[in-house]
């Protein structure tokens, strides 16, 4: 017989526990002090889940093929000095050609949008100027001139379909430039955003509504009534799809389609919020405000947890991938990094474009790019950490084929999830179903099979109380009404049971 052989780890396991820290979210609920038998089974099973899940996201980083890289300074240096000309130079020739700039003086300020998976460039002038190319190769997808303001851009599901905020209406326009769509419901809008799993397109404007409107099937689903004006900003959360709006009175409000009130009303500043952005993960947003303040917020808890000050109030925010904050204060651009974990005495990164206010700001995902739109055309920087290395190719491909991109299309349309299940708390929606063993027929019971239908507040202390007094009542009337009754016959003389001939055998009483 041969030997067994022995199971070989290709990773050692303290290398995984170090990583699983990264991946921990706190310590779990102490089971020793819970007396509740059905609550410690339940947390029990939750724990045992978290750390099965924790274990194989530590496995999986580890076998990445990819490691993000980031500026290192030496020793009485700061990355905050090193400019963009200075790495270019020290990069390599692909990675150069990604810094670049567009001079187009005559229809800014821009705004600039990168697709999902970072390889579609869409910038927007204010003065009607729209154009999408693959910013990497050069080559222009479509260009046209609106012949309106434009307030807002923002791509659809994929790289084929735009929308665009204009003065009156928003748009939708394909690939090639040609209008599809004029959203009558959508007046005056002034900031879009796009949820890309319930296939939303979500704006607001001068007139203070709210609408989700449906692009799969052209329906307008929801509009709700802020009540507080025209916001200054918009955003939504990537982990649940909550649209988040900063108001003139210095509050944000959380919105859900399915609610006509804000699901959450927070004061974040004390002055008009005039950007908003959320990271990935769903628990940290930073608000910018005209009192100079930049703050981060633990949307778990609702509770600030830093604040960074500036000299002049924010105009624009977006996070990367990797969790760097990037924020614009008129011509300037400054780039954070882990400003959600500590606070920084200096940021990371800082670029002035002379002459021009920034109006647009994004990052590029998979790539270490940071798109900036603004009055003079549209720069690209090079940050480095700031792109995912690795990517999901089933969820988002930079080298999809055409093939792929349609098969894409169709599966996003088919795992579709309905505007109904956008709530704050995503794990809540699958605690909501209770499994129950399916039994036939023949093998229950007769009690079993028996309908009970239970009114609400038939089983109520006060209702128990006063079908108890009444049985005692009418115990008592009956009592006296056979007293009353036996009287009433002695009194007219009537026997209490009618006499037969064999009554004289009774026994009669001395």
């Amino acid at each position: 017989m041969g030997r067994k052989r022995k199971k070989t780890n290709i990773i050692d396991a303290t290398e995984i526990k170090k990583v699983s820290k990264t991946f921990a979210r706190g310590e779990g609920p102490d089971l020793k002090t819970i007396q509740d038998k059905k609550l410690k089974r339940e947390l029990i099973v939750k724990e045992k889940q978290n750390a099965q899940a924790i274990r194989s996201a530590a496995f999986n980083q580890l076998l990445l093929p990819e490691e993000r890289g980031c500026l290192e300074a030496d020793e009485g240096e700061r990355t905050l000095k090193f400019k963009q000309t200075e790495i270019v130079k020290h990069v390599d020739v692909g990675s150069a050609r990604k810094h670049f700039s567009l001079n187009l003086p005559h229809h800014g300020p821009y705004r600039c949008a990168y697709s999902r998976n970072g390889r579609k460039l869409l910038i927007g002038g204010a003065k009607g100027h729209v154009a999408t190319f693959d910013w990497q190769t050069g080559q222009l997808g479509c260009e046209f001139h609106a012949k309106e303001t434009i307030r807002d851009i923002v791509w659809l599901h994929n790289r084929d379909y735009i929308a665009v905020a204009q003065k009156k209406y928003a748009y939708i326009y394909d690939g090639q430039g040609t209008e599809l769509h004029r959203l009558k419901n959508h007046i005056n809008p002034v900031h879009l955003e796009y949820l890309p799993y319930h296939w939303l397109l979500v704006s607001t404007g001068a007139t203070g509504f709210l609408k989700y409107h449906d692009v799969s099937i052209g329906k307008l689903v929801v509009e709700l009534k802020t009540r507080l004006g025209q916001p200054h900003s918009m955003t939504h959360n990537p982990w649940n799809a909550v649209v988040h709006l900063g108001h003139s009175n210095g509050t944000v409000t959380m919105w859900s389609p399915s609610m006509k009130e804000p699901l959450v009303k927070m004061l974040c500043h004390h002055g008009p919020v005039t950007a908003l952005a959320v990271d990935r993960s769903g628990r940290h947003m930073v608000t910018c405000g005209l009192d100079k303040q930049m703050k981060v917020w633990d949307v778990r808890t609702y509770k600030e947890s830093l604040a960074y000050y500036s000299h002049r109030p924010g105009s624009n925010l977006a996070i990367s991938q990797t969790g760097l904050l990037a924020a614009t204060f008129g011509g300037q651009v400054q780039v954070w990094k882990d400003a959600f974990k500590t606070k920084q005495k200096a940021p990371y990164m800082t670029h002035l474009v002379e002459g021009a206010t920034i109006e647009g700001l994004d990052f590029a995902n998979f790539e270490d790019v940071l798109g900036l739109g603004h009055s003079k055309g549209f720069t690209s920087l090079l940050i480095p950490g700031a792109g995912e290395a690795n990517y999901d190719a089933l969820e988002l491909n930079p080298f999809e084929s055409k093939r792929q991109k349609q098969e894409s299309e169709v599966k996003m349309l088919l795992y579709k999830i309905q505007p109904e299940l956008i709530t704050l708390d995503q794990g809540h929606i699958h605690q909501m179903k209770e499994e129950v063993e399916e039994k036939p027929l023949d093998s229950l019971d007769h009690k079993e099979l028996i309908l009970k239908f239970k009114m609400k507040g038939k089983n109520s202390a006060k209702r128990r109380f006063h079908r108890r007094e009444k049985h005692i009542h009418d115990e008592k009337r009956q009592k006296v009404r056979a007293a009353l009754e036996k009287a009433k016959k002695e009194k007219e003389g009537i026997p209490e049971e009618p006499r037969t001939i064999l009554d004289r055998f009774k026994y009669k009483e001395a």
